[in-house]
């Protein structure tokens, strides 16, 4: 099914026939990604009495209990209520169905080898996305298509969807890097990383409050806080799916939280 749309007064087609989905599936029962060595997502039978969940063990039906951390265990997309003492829902948080978005591939640098900086002091050891490889990747780009901004990092494989990432700590991004995007006018931003702050911050999360435009060391909202902006982490890009703009349909579960687990489809876009 081919589709007609206007973006910014032009006229292109998607093809709704072919999603690309960029979402890990949650594997209750086997490898799963995992952030900060939490407990691993989990899935049970429900019992009550004589009602057993499992078909496997006389159940009429299965029917499970999930236990799981959607910040942890994989593909998320999370609203300013991850940072803020009002319980904030990404739920009321996410208003659009489909975003135009550009998808970049760009490749973190050691903290030596750049001057950005970040809220707490860098080690050698740091990887960085910076404003420089942000710069590089979007140069040219049409920024009508960046209300969405999807991050591939490079190099690019497979075991993101089982990897385990405080063995070997992942890139993060620059404070300039992240102001950069703010002055892209950026809304929904999707990364391949579990967060787009460094793993050990002393509790600053000073990038998702830049993005939110929540002041640093601050947990109450203000008119001027973004909330309508999103930020998905976990995200796993193959590497057939082409850099290039594309229709994003952002699918989260109906839950009253700060975050829910996600599944980002892209839709090809053509020119009509």
């Amino acid at each position: 099914m081919i589709f007609s749309v206007e973006i910014n007064n032009r006229a292109y087609q998607i093809d709704l026939e072919n999603p690309l989905d960029i979402s890990i599936p949650l594997n209750f029962n086997g490898s799963q990604p995992n952030a900060y060595d939490v407990e691993k997502a989990t899935v049970k039978p429900c019992e009550a009495g004589s009602l057993i969940g499992d078909t496997r063990r006389g159940g009429s039906c299965n029917f499970e209990e999930y236990k799981f951390i959607p910040h942890c265990n994989g593909t998320h997309t999370e609203c300013v209520g991850h940072i803020t003492h009002e319980r904030i829902s990404v739920h009321d948080s996410l208003k659009n169905s489909l975003v135009p978005a550009m998808l970049r591939s760009v490749e973190p640098v050691t903290a030596s080898e750049s001057q950005d900086t970040y809220s707490v002091e860098l080690t050698e050891k740091d990887k960085l996305i910076t404003k420089g490889c942000l710069e590089k990747a979007l140069e040219q780009v049409d920024e009508n298509w960046l209300e969405g901004l999807i991050i591939r990092t490079l190099p690019n494989d497979e075991s993101k969807k089982t990897r385990r990432y405080m063995e070997n700590l992942p890139p993060f991004f620059s404070t300039e890097a992240m102001n950069f995007i703010r002055a892209k006018n950026v809304k929904h931003l999707l990364v391949d990383v579990p967060s787009i702050d460094r793993t050990f911050d002393a509790g600053k999360l000073s990038n998702h409050r830049i993005f939110w435009n929540v002041e640093a060391g601050e947990s109450e909202p203000t008119k001027a806080t973004l909330i309508y902006n999103t930020i998905t982490e976990m995200i796993f890009v193959p590497n057939f799916v082409e850099d290039g703009a594309y229709l994003l349909n952002l699918q989260i579960a109906a839950f009253s939280s700060d975050a829910s687990p996600s599944r980002p489809r892209l839709f090809k876009v053509f020119s009509s």
